[in-house]
């Protein structure tokens, strides 16, 4: 990875929203290297996606997360990777990691109720052989999301008044 590339990407992860002409300026390059260097850590799937860090709490609907933990026996030819594809083609599954530790994946979901969440569980991820156990935790509170806080942190000076 060159260092224009590992460059863009820090900005990039801290702001997806600087377009190739700023960075460009900001990085001292021209917008054409710029551009190409986006378009190739693209094409070999190092940038992934352009996505805007969203507080669900701060909205009106209703919207449950869930973090399942999901311990399985591994398949012959294709270990993990073949039940991580499959969990990983339903809609409510945000974000699917391989994980050392008591269970095999955890599993992030999103849906509009816990009852969804319990029918996802028991409809989905229960159904495969493989699966030998899972574990649910809901998430209740969200403090910080991908480095930024969800909520603006308070002024902790002491006020001094005459």
């Amino acid at each position: 990875m060159t260092k224009l590339e590992r460059e863009i990407i820090e900005i990039l992860s801290k702001d997806c929203r600087i377009g190739a002409e700023q960075l460009a300026a900001m990085l001292n390059a021209t917008r054409e290297e710029t551009e190409s260097a986006i378009r190739g850590l693209e094409k070999r799937g190092v940038l992934v996606k352009y996505s805007a860090i969203v507080n669900l709490e701060e909205e009106e609907d209703e919207c449950v997360e869930a973090l399942i933990e999901v311990k399985v026996t591994p398949q012959s030819g294709s270990g993990f990777d073949g039940i991580a594809d499959e969990i990983a083609r339903h809609s409510e599954v945000k974000s699917l990691y391989l994980m050392s530790g008591a269970y095999d994946f955890a599993v992030i979901v999103e849906s509009n109720s816990i009852r969804s969440v319990a029918r996802f569980i028991s409809e989905c991820i229960s159904t495969f052989e493989c699966v030998l156990s899972t574990a649910t935790h809901f998430i209740l509170k969200k403090y910080k999301i991908e480095g930024a806080f969800t909520r603006q942190e308070k002024d902790r000076r002491i006020s001094v008044q005459a």
